[in-house]
């Protein structure tokens, strides 16, 4: 008679935790479907920042229109060491970057000058003698982006 309990109980033990795990299992899936957080962490959302958007470089010359012929973007990452100044140069075509670490400082034949620091933008200057100088105590790397024309230079030295 003990035995026939002990197999009642152990089947009604059972049936109960198969009750109770199929109710939270079934109630689990109604909070996941609800939108309710759990113990995940959520995706991480696209962020998008404009860093530069103008009708003129920075020293206030409205930008020239793009020169005709079939278009060739070039993008270039520039490295400028710790004291260095480039030789006097322009660029025949609208070109626009963004400092990615250390200080640079920007100046025109004229004297008109820009400092930049990381994380900086820039839309250079068009048909202007210019120089970069890096003051800083490390590397300048920059990013630049040229909408130039195909088989055209994109920098003229003096």
């Amino acid at each position: 008679m003990k035995i026939k309990i002990l197999k009642k109980n152990a089947i009604k033990i059972n049936l109960f935790a198969l009750m109770l795990c199929l109710m939270l299992t079934i109630s689990g899936t109604r909070v996941l479907a609800s939108g309710a957080k759990t113990n995940s962490t959520a995706p991480a959302k696209v962020t998008a920042k404009i860093l530069a958007k103008s009708t003129h470089s920075w020293d206030g010359t409205p930008l020239s229109a793009y020169p005709p012929g079939q278009p060739q973007v070039t993008i270039l990452r520039i490295r400028i060491p710790s004291g260095t100044t480039l030789p006097l140069h322009t660029h025949p075509v609208i070109n626009a970057g963004v400092l990615i670490s250390g200080e640079l400082t920007v100046v025109t034949k004229t004297g008109k000058s820009l400092q930049l620091k990381a994380g900086d933008p820039i839309v250079e200057v068009v048909n202007t003698w210019h120089y970069g100088k890096n003051q800083g105590s490390e590397p300048a790397d920059i990013i630049v982006f040229y909408a130039g024309t195909k088989d055209a230079p994109i920098t003229l030295k003096e």
